[in-house]
């Protein structure tokens, strides 16, 4: 597969998808595809609105958004999106960009930019390791927190596996109303076997982190995140839901496909398994802003912002040939020249999450409330941001349209 989701199982909650999709799907009421709301002056982004349309449609996500922000063509035409599909099946309403939607890994980014903030304040040390702020939590069957650096949590060269590559997550629907703990999800994940690889993705990477941050601080991960992120960006649409199962505010709902294949509203989801590696809700407009802001240099010195964005080779089989991982942050070529630095999220319920900036710093946030089910629809979604980055009115200048 190609979006890092926030484990392996939920890739393979994806592929239990793939083989009832198509006749569940062809009873859904889509929606007709929706001119963007960009001025004329902007034009039509018709290459976007035909690959939004083709998740919809061919793929048969049941509906997606697109938000554009940032250097443009022309006078008013900076902020622009696409939509496609509905919201919710059941009363028919149309997919919008204002919606709240869980956001899965894109945490991750979240997370990673407080620990770097701690970083330049001096209060932790990306090369020490995990042993001086976690004494002992990293022990036992070939595993050794004195052996592994918060900076190798960061860019997931750990060693440690995902706690979400159990047996019991082979089927999350039946934990989708449990809470989890931290320090449990990071003791399961030390019974599994060694990932046997340099670069491996995992979740657990992201627990440990915020364990270190609160033993830094004294506060809970959440907290400092919504402190030092969330509430200064005014990002009123990003919040934590803890054990509340609902989305609170407007929102899009979310589906997956069952293992019996019938597709089922997974919008209510106890998200405490995610932690701050996966749990936080937001919206398209919060995302962007806080891409942006964080590739301003407004959350960041430009140095920490350098050292998150210093990458090592990932494992294309995890991502996608081509991509690369820094801390907390994914690059990945486009085709029109250049590179786009983002982090996508998935969690089982059904949404997707994506935020990117590109060059000239263009940003990019994607939505969608179903998993894509197919290989082929995993290639549409990147296609999707490659066209917005790459389309007319890029700070590239060359257009796929």
């Amino acid at each position: 597969m190609a979006i890092p989701l926030l484990s392996t199982v939920l890739r393979r909650g994806a592929a239990l998808v793939a083989g009832a999709v198509a006749m569940v799907l062809l009873a859904a009421p889509l929606s007709a595809a929706r001119a963007p709301d960009a001025s004329r002056a902007c034009g039509t982004h018709e290459a976007v609105r035909r690959s939004v349309h083709r998740l919809v449609a061919e793929d048969r996500i049941a509906g997606a958004a697109v938000l554009v922000d940032g250097p443009a063509a022309g006078p008013g035409c900076a902020r622009w999106s696409v939509t496609d599909g509905v919201a919710d099946l059941r009363t028919g309403r149309l997919t919008n960009t204002t919606d709240r939607l869980r956001i899965g890994s894109v945490t991750k980014t979240f997370t990673a930019t407080v620990v770097l903030q701690l970083a330049a304040e001096h209060r932790l040390s990306l090369d020490a390791p995990v042993e001086r702020y976690l004494p002992g939590l990293i022990r036992g069957h070939g595993y050794d927190g004195r052996r592994i650096t918060v900076r190798r949590l960061l860019q997931h060269t750990s060693g440690l596996p995902d706690y979400l590559e159990a047996p019991e997550w082979k089927h999350p629907e039946a934990l989708r109303h449990r809470h989890f703990e931290p320090r449990e999800l990071v003791s399961r994940a030390l019974q599994l076997p060694h990932p046997g690889q340099t670069w491996h993705y995992a979740t657990t990477n992201y627990v440990v982190a915020g364990l270190i941050v609160q033993a830094v601080t004294g506060h809970s991960p959440e907290a400092e995140i919504t402190r030092r992120v969330i509430v200064p960006l005014g990002l009123h649409d990003t919040y934590w839901p803890g054990d509340d199962t609902r989305i609170q505010g407007p929102h899009s709902r979310s589906y997956f496909t069952d293992a019996e294949g019938h597709r089922v509203d997974g919008t209510d989801w106890n998200m405490t398994f995610g932690d701050v590696g996966g749990a936080l809700v937001s919206t398209p407009e919060d995302l962007t802003r806080f891409a942006t802001a964080l590739f301003g240099g407004r959350l960041l010195p430009a140095a920490r912002l350098a050292e998150m964005r210093r990458t090592v080779a990932a494992d294309p089989d995890r991502l996608w040939p081509g991509a690369r991982y820094g801390l907390g942050l994914i690059m990945t070529p486009l085709t029109c020249g250049g590179a786009w630095w983002r982090h996508a999220g998935t969690v089982p319920g059904g949404h997707r999450a994506l935020v990117a900036v590109g060059p000239g710093g263009r940003s990019v946030a994607v939505a969608l409330n179903e998993i894509p089910a197919t290989l082929q629809a995993e290639q549409d979604f990147l296609d999707v941001v490659d066209t917005a980055f790459c389309t007319q009115g890029s700070p590239i200048g060359r257009t796929t349209a």
